[in-house]
């Protein structure tokens, strides 16, 4: 049986010159299923808030390995689910880079550095449920699947999402 080629992603913390990686993710192609492309005054205070972790969660840039290439962003933060402390993540992958399991890997990669974070036993996601592609990351990358529901992001702009979920206690036995 012949093997499956899985790409190699690195996580590098975000940092004060990734403000351009936000700009090349604000376009209708990347935001359609998050309430359309920011302002850059928008982006500029997404930047401070991913350079803030304490505050507001970790922020990494997806490096393509071994080549280097910036391809996308993930990261975890904290976030309540049914009452319960939590972590949420999200992904973005830039188009010229999609279709190659960027995604997924980066995910997997992002649930490693929540589970030795360690400080809360569950990691969700919460793509809408039309993002069909995002949806398939979150099940190739091991999360399942528990409900639907109706989901705030940005804010003051809900959106029907699935909600998946990551149980870190048991994640990489």
């Amino acid at each position: 049986m012949p093997s499956i080629a899985v790409p190699q992603v690195g996580l590098e913390y975000w940092s004060e010159g990734d403000l351009d990686l936000l700009r090349k993710s604000n376009m209708p192609e990347m935001t359609e299923h998050l309430g359309g492309p920011e302002t850059e005054e928008q982006l500029v205070e997404r930047h401070r808030r991913y350079l803030d972790p304490d505050a507001n969660g970790t922020m990494f840039r997806v490096v393509l390995l071994p080549e280097g290439q910036v391809v996308g962003s993930t990261g975890f933060w904290d976030h309540e689910w049914g009452g319960e402390p939590a972590y949420e993540t999200g992904y973005g992958i830039l188009p010229e880079f999609q279709g190659r399991g960027l995604a997924v890997a980066a995910t997997v990669a992002v649930v490693g550095k929540a589970k030795a974070d360690g400080r809360h036993r569950f990691l969700h996601a919460f793509p809408s449920v039309h993002h069909v592609a995002s949806n398939a990351v979150c099940r190739k990358a091991g999360l399942e699947l528990v409900e639907e529901c109706d989901f705030e992001y940005p804010k003051g702009h809900f959106i029907r999402s699935n909600v998946w979920r990551m149980d870190l206690s048991a994640a990489g036995e």
